[in-house]
């Protein structure tokens, strides 16, 4: 049982609750006398989800970040959260609890309670934090499992810079200047417009963000709704900075496609509410774009240019 897909699997026979979604969403939903309460935890560990010399500020902003994502994505308001710190150095805490307050301040998601603990001796750093949340009024959270033949399929912002950043922070690709510092805080500081997930959940179907990566989460979503994805790489949005250091080849949106930590809105919905999703996120100051379709038959298929092409031999991040 060595796949995260596996482990997940074996835990469907213990979360019996229809909360649990099924463990088929990123997301619990419970009913409180009669209104929705959305339920999500993340951790974040050193050298898996931030690397070790990123500065703590950044490594809080982040673990508040992909919760706060996750909340957007089944259109909920933010509420509380709580979290476990692992202690460590003194001033290293210390940063990480400004970064902490700052990312709460920023997306509204204020610190109820939590635990601390001792790590043992050069162990590595990890943080876990669970976030609450207001489900939206008059419709059902968005779920995975949404989605219909003859949907839209879309993405709200771009794609592939923090996967980028990361590589720049590696040393993997070698990249200097404002692009590439861009790119290095898209993978430090995730920035999810967070309100734009509510205003979207009464016109979409299926909701999720991209954590792991486009293709492995839009083949997640379409296998939890028993359907098929068709998609066109061509359509993918690409930032300037990605575009200006990786460029635009179609190999270059394949590895745009299979990077993680993008944290932004994948949906899908019926095409007589393009109107209203477009209206929407431009009054947020966003932007959100139509990849393709959602059909009957299973599996996810692209295009590029027009052509078909072949899936990578991986889609994205799995632990």
């Amino acid at each position: 049982m060595s796949s995260e897909t596996a482990f997940i699997s074996a835990l469907r026979n213990l979360a019996s609750s229809t909360a649990a979604r099924g463990l088929m969403d990123d997301a619990a939903v419970l009913n409180v006398g009669g209104a929705d309460l959305v339920l999500t935890m993340d951790t974040v560990v050193e050298s898996v989800h931030f690397l070790p010399d990123d500065p703590a500020q950044d490594v809080a902003w982040k673990l508040v970040a992909v919760n706060a994502s996750d909340l957007s994505a089944k259109g909920a308001s933010p509420l509380g959260c709580l979290y476990s710190h692992a202690l460590g150095e003194d001033a290293w805490d210390t940063a990480f609890l400004e970064g902490l307050a700052e990312a709460c301040r920023h997306f509204t998601l204020p610190l109820l309670g939590g635990d601390t603990v001792r790590m043992p001796e050069g162990a590595p750093r990890s943080f876990s934090l669970t976030a609450l949340g207001q489900g939206p009024e008059g419709t059902e959270p968005p779920a995975r499992t949404m989605a219909r033949p003859g949907d839209i399929v879309w993405v709200s912002g771009t794609i592939g810079d923090s996967g980028l950043g990361l590589g720049i922070l590696l040393g993997t690709r070698a990249a200097t200047g404002p692009e590439a510092d861009w790119l290095k805080a898209r993978y430090r500081r995730p920035m999810p417009l967070t309100p734009l997930g509510p205003a979207l959940a009464p016109y979409v179907h299926a909701m999720m963000d991209v954590s792991d990566g486009l293709l492995v989460d839009l083949s997640r979503l379409a296998a939890a709704s028993a359907v098929g994805a068709r998609i066109d790489l061509g359509a993918m949005p690409l930032s300037p900075a990605y575009s200006a250091l990786a460029g635009t080849t179609r190999e270059a949106r394949m590895k745009a496609a299979c990077a993680g930590d993008d944290y932004v809105l994948l949906f899908t919905a019926p095409a007589q509410n393009t109107v209203h999703i477009e209206a929407i996120a431009k009054a947020m100051g966003g932007a959100v774009r139509a990849l393709g379709t959602i059909g009957a038959d299973a599996g996810l298929h692209l295009t590029c240019e027009g052509a078909e092409i072949p899936l990578p031999t991986h889609l994205g991040y799995e632990h």
